[in-house]
């Protein structure tokens, strides 16, 4: 179960943030709007959130996710694989110190590149995507402070999306929803795997929180599916999100 989350607001600057699907540009007051509603999807999972202001220096910096992972034992301050996304460990970091002992917060270091977004964690094992963003050095580094703490973790190369969680989410009980290049990968066989139509790719990347799954709006045949398993759901739109290569776990770390 989850305790607190920690979420930051998009700035203005989240118009230039990185993209790699033609959709245009975001609309920032619809991006602020789509925000408050996540957090009051989060809210009503019985957590407590904790808002950032937003940091215009930083364009993708509403993306809390990817510069640190939380663990129930620590935090792990990330370097970031994205030249735009250097600077924002930092940030979180010192965020951080107000949930942590200081002793427990571990960082990632040069010439290693890790991700958050590429780290599902399942119970005490997480799963590492190799991708343009994590490089092996960073995920071993990462690796080896899991297994201080009693964690451990396994790397997954990935081919096509930009982060492991962009095609696959967690949903506790040993369901895991897979889309695209995931489905037929047998690291993940041993999972009640609900497979995410191809149209809806998008939708693969949902949140479980406390029993409720919050998922992307548009997207019905994932809704039903997900339904379907007995979860409660929750509907949030990330449509200015998905502009700039965002989705649901993105917008919050959750401990």
């Amino acid at each position: 179960m989850f305790k607190n989350i920690i979420v930051r607001k998009p700035g203005k600057s989240l118009v230039d943030g990185i993209a790699s699907a033609d959709l245009g540009k975001p609309d920032y007051e619809k991006a602020l709007k789509q925000h408050e509603a996540y957090i009051e999807a989060l809210k009503k999972c019985g957590v407590e959130v904790t808002v950032l202001e937003a940091d215009e220096r930083y364009p993708d910096s509403c993306f809390v996710e990817d510069p640190a992972v939380v663990t129930k034992k620590c935090a792990i301050i990330t370097n970031p694989g994205a030249s735009s996304r250097k600077g924002e460990q930092v940030e979180i970091k010192e965020v951080l110190k107000k949930f942590y002992d200081e002793k427990n917060i571990e960082e990632i270091k040069n010439p290693g590149t890790i991700e958050g977004g590429d780290v599902m964690m399942v119970g005490d094992h997480f799963y590492v995507g190799l991708s343009a963003r994590t490089n092996e050095g960073g995920a071993r580094q990462f690796i080896d402070i899991l297994k201080k703490y009693g964690y451990d973790g396994t790397m997954v190369p990935l081919e096509k999306v930009l982060h492991l969680k962009t095609g696959l989410a967690y949903l506790e009980n040993n369901n895991l929803l897979v889309a695209g290049e995931f489905v037929d990968n047998p690291v993940f066989k041993d999972f009640n795997r609900i497979i995410i139509d191809e149209n809806e790719a998008y939708s693969a990347n949902c949140i479980w929180v406390n029993g409720t799954v919050i998922v992307p709006a548009g997207y019905e045949k994932a809704k039903k599916a997900i339904e379907e398993l007995g979860y409660k759901i929750l509907i949030v739109d990330t449509s200015e999100y998905r502009k700039v290569d965002g989705g649901l776990s993105c917008l919050s770390l959750r401990f």
